[in-house]
This record gives structure tokens, sequence and C-alpha cells, in this order.
């Protein structure tokens, strides 16, 4: 039908069903499945797919989840723990690990079963963070797979705050259109 746009697939797994926060922003097309907690003023954007039905998944607040981005877990041993003022960017894979507060993940990176990203810890585009390797606050890891690049300049700290900033504010566009 002309004018309508398709709602996201939020769907139960086994009788649980995603609980999302009321001002976060779901964008038509994602697909959020199962044991799943979304936090306020998080947003997942158009294409992404966050499947937490062997396990559970866990997003903090006003976090960014760029088109295309796939979220999974594994069966009994690996969660996935997505902290707050993250910005993930476009394509990214993300299975089974914990990104902490306030850290970067760049577009077409995998970030891989027991991996960390710690906070102010940064991914280059198109890295590979192999299982439980743990990229340390204030450094940029890059490469496949990732491997330290450089410490991280304050500039960069800084911008990471403004990133999920400015998808907050776009998303809060995107829910009042």
């Amino acid at each position: 039908m002309a004018g309508s746009s398709p709602a996201p697939i939020i769907l139960p797994y086994k009788g649980i069903m995603p609980t999302i926060a009321p001002d976060a922003f779901i964008a038509p097309g994602a697909v959020v499945i199962g044991d799943v907690h979304i936090g306020s003023k998080t947003n997942v954007w158009f294409g992404c797919v966050i499947r937490g039905d062997v396990n559970i998944i866990r997003i903090g607040e006003r976090t960014n989840i760029q088109d295309g981005t796939v979220v999974h877990v594994t069966r009994k041993t690996g969660p996935t723990i997505i902290g707050s003022g993250i910005t993930i960017g476009h394509s990214v894979l993300l299975h089974a690990c914990t990104l902490e507060d306030d850290s970067f993940i760049g577009m077409h990176s995998t970030v891989m079963d027991g991996a960390v990203v710690e906070r102010h810890g940064m991914v280059a585009a198109a890295a590979v963070v192999t299982p439980k390797k743990r990229v340390p606050k204030d450094e940029i890891w890059g490469g496949n797979p990732a491997k330290l690049l450089r410490p991280m300049r304050q500039e960069e700290i800084d911008y990471i705050a403004i990133s999920a900033e400015n998808y907050v504010k776009l998303a809060a566009e995107y829910r009042g259109a």
C-alpha cells in the first residue's frame, strides 16, 4: 500500500518476547527475536538482526546498531552483552561477545565469541577480533586477525560520545516522522 512502511519484526522464542524500552527506535525491517533487552534511546537500524534464541542479548542505553548488523549468541556459553553509548557501524557481526560502555565498532568488522572490547576501545572497519581477545581501553585494533594499531587520540575518544548522541537525535527524528 502506498504511504505505509513495514514494521520491525519482533518475535518471541520459546515464549520469551524481547523487552524494548518505549523510547528505543527499531527501524522498519529490523528483526529482534527472543531473550533480548534493549535500553532507553538505543536505536537499531534497517536490516539488523538481533537473535537471542539460544542465549541472552543485553543492550544498554543510547547505543546505535547500524544497518545490516547481525547480533547472535552461542548456546549455553556465550551471551552477547552490549553496553551503553556505543556506536556499532554498518554490517557488523557480533557473536557471543562483550562490548563495554562507550566503545566503537567500525563498519564490516567482526567480534567473535568471548572477545571483549573495553570502554573507549575502538575496532577499525573490517577488523576481525578473534575469540577471547581483549581490545583494551583507549586503543584502536584493526586487521584480520585484529591487533593493536595505535593508542587513540583524545579527539577520537571524545568522538565516541558525539557519535552516540548524533544517532540518538537521528532516531528521535525518525520516531517523530
